[in-house]
């Protein structure tokens, strides 16, 4: 009764109020707005009249002190235009306001880069001192982290060549990006009953979760044949990138590019080497799997595009509901997490953190963005079915992440890693997940069952398969080599048939796929998926087991430092404030050995267990 009209032909003016963040909770209005870029300003030339001064430690402390305001300011002056552009792109004057905050931002950035190598041009000793004297408090890991890098921090003059060098040594990526987004044409296809249909990069994946096979057929074959008559092409923008990678890498005196890569958040290659070999000794559920699914499906042969067809029909609108009570299965399954964590989910529910509903000019999917000294805002795309409801507990498990590094950690140590980034989030829909199968149907059950498969099939099993490409490809480079496109074909389908085993048919046109996953342009980015799936799978375990055996016992979880719950709500307290394995092993989830990604595969064979026994098999 309370849901407005909404969606893709709604004008953003006729979303009621009360469906849309306020944004003025950042500044009241574009004439405050216009003040604080005003005021930024000036404060960017007091910011670059320190340049050179830093060898002095008042000066440096007053310019660490600026720096973080400066940041602040810019992050709610950019965060006041780009939130009200996503939520309306064919306003013109919220575009103005965007390319304002642009402008701004490069100021800010170029106002603030002497700082690092004015800090690494101190004597070893006056830098260790700045690390122990208490008025550099807030800056201490700062300080640490940026001696732990100086060895590949270059003189300024080298770097500044090195930033010049940037748009010389991305063209790789560029062309890949233009070749695939303009100048690559995907053929016309048909459906099951002969109707028109089409293939693109944006339609591809609904096609693949389709009923109808013969749309799956012929959706995977054109896309996968078009990127195939460009197999060359893009084997030479891969191998640009990779070679200016490495490139960057040894100016920076690294051995290689993983190391380069990894060493930004102070991670050992052999976890990196761990997490591939941990899922190698653990392929046989996934292969078992894939067994059962060719076996419900019905089909004499499996291939590649019939993998993401589910394997209920109750589907995700067996779940509709409207948004208020989405939101109340949210708070009720995040129980676990303690009083303080659900008031807190609450405030952002009725307080103005969350745009709900699609309209016009709207930007798709969902986001957290969170701000220090204000609250964190949450876009969502809302629909009646369970993929919403996830999405809710996703991204306020961000927000809440941000909200308590905000208000427990200075700014300096507040904004958490890359590699933590998706812990807070998935813990939460992993706790979602344990609370709606206990309430489900049958035909539920399966449906949900399915999706936790499907999410470790593709964040967990997918990415090391990409990590461990990643490092084929790499290893290549290093030694001095090129990539040919025949050679990344053969190992693409060999790894396909490793990973899936025997009972996926391995089709000619897969061996092409590796060429249109745009994440190989990023090196060594995508296992962080796999390990924040993982240390979050660990904790929501360690929390549900723990809240079972304590249940009617009465006790305060939360207020007991031993317990799992305390100890991840300390790690969403502690933003920053150390390296990303550390603040994990503190809260009880090690990374450094095989333990957390183990029982993530662990569980993925005892849902298996459950699934097959919901369908007879």
């Amino acid at each position: 009764m309370n849901t407005p009209e909404h969606g893709s032909k709604t004008d953003r003016k006729d979303i009621p109020a009360a469906y849309k963040w306020k944004i003025e909770d950042i500044y009241a209005s574009p004439a405050d707005w216009e003040k604080a870029s005003g005021v930024l300003r000036e404060l960017i030339q007091d910011m670059e009249a320190l340049q050179g001064s830093l060898s002095s430690r008042e000066t440096l402390l007053k310019a660490l002190r600026l720096k973080d305001h400066l940041s602040q300011e810019i992050e709610k002056i950019y965060a006041y235009a780009r939130l009200q552009q996503d939520a309306d792109n064919g306003n013109a004057a919220v575009q103005a306001l965007a390319g304002k905050a642009e402008s701004l931002l490069a100021a800010y950035g170029h106002a603030v880069s002497f700082v690092d190598s004015e800090i690494l041009a101190l004597k070893p000793e006056e830098r260790q001192a700045l690390i122990q004297d208490p008025d550099f408090s807030d800056y201490d890991f700062y300080l640490k982290d940026l001696e732990r890098q100086s060895p590949h921090i270059l003189p300024s003059e080298e770097e500044a060549l090195l930033a010049q060098s940037q748009l010389a040594t991305t063209a790789g990526s560029s062309a890949f990006r233009a070749l695939v987004s303009a100048d690559m044409a995907f053929p016309d296809i048909t459906d099951g009953e002969g109707n028109p249909a089409t293939v693109s990069e944006g339609s591809y994946m609904l096609n693949m979760s389709a009923p109808d096979r013969v749309l799956r057929e012929n959706s995977f074959r054109a896309l996968m044949g078009t990127y195939g008559k460009f197999h060359n092409t893009l084997a030479a923008t891969l191998t640009g990138t990779c070679r200016s990678s490495y490139f960057y890498a040894r100016a920076r005196h690294y051995k290689d590019t993983m190391e380069a890569c990894l060493a930004g958040e102070n991670i050992p290659a052999s976890l990196y080497r761990n997490l591939i070999d941990t899922i190698h000794r653990n392929l046989e559920p996934l292969h078992e799997y894939i067994r059962l699914k060719k076996a419900v499906l019905g089909y004499d042969e499996l291939h590649y595009y019939d993998l993401y067809v589910p394997l209920s029909q109750a589907g995700s609108e067996s779940f509709a509901c409207d948004y208020g009570t989405a939101c109340a299965k949210v708070l009720e399954a995040l129980q676990p997490l303690g009083k303080d964590y659900v008031a807190t989910l609450r405030k952002g529910m009725d307080e103005g953190w969350i745009d709900i509903y699609e309209n016009k000019g709207k930007r798709s999917g969902a986001y957290s963005w969170g701000l220090y000294d204000v609250h964190p805002y949450v876009l969502l795309n809302f629909q009646p079915r369970y993929s919403s409801i996830s999405t809710i507990a996703h991204e306020l498990g961000h927000s809440l992440h941000s909200w308590y590094s905000a208000r427990t950690q200075p700014y300096a140590k507040s904004d958490y890693t890359i590699f933590c980034a998706e812990v807070a989030s998935t813990t939460n829909e992993n706790l979602l997940l344990e609370y709606m199968l206990q309430r489900a149907t049958k035909e539920q059950k399966i449906y949900l069952l399915n999706q936790f498969l499907e999410a470790v099939r593709t964040t967990v099993y997918r990415q090391v398969q990409f990590a461990e490409f990643e490092q084929y490809i790499h290893d290549k480079i290093t030694a001095g080599g090129t990539l040919q496109a025949e050679d990344l074909e053969n190992n693409w389908r060999e790894s396909n048939r490793t990973y899936y085993g025997p009972a996926l048919f391995i089709d000619p046109e897969l061996g092409s796929e590796w060429s249109r996953i745009p994440h190989f342009y990023t090196p060594f980015y995508v296992y962080k998926y796999a390990t924040g799936y993982a240390a979050a799978t660990a904790f929501s375990q360690a929390i549900l087991d723990e809240a079972a055996a304590r249940r009617g016992d009465g006790r305060d979880l939360t207020q007991e430092k031993d317990s799992a719950v305390a100890r991840y709500l300390e790690f969403l307290h502690s933003g920053g404030s150390d390296y990303s394995l550390n603040l994990l092993k503190r809260a009880g989830v090690d990374l450094a050995t095989p333990a957390p990604v183990q029982i993530t595969l662990d569980k993925f064979a005892v849902k298996l267990a459950e699934l097959k026994e919901l369908l007879g098999r």
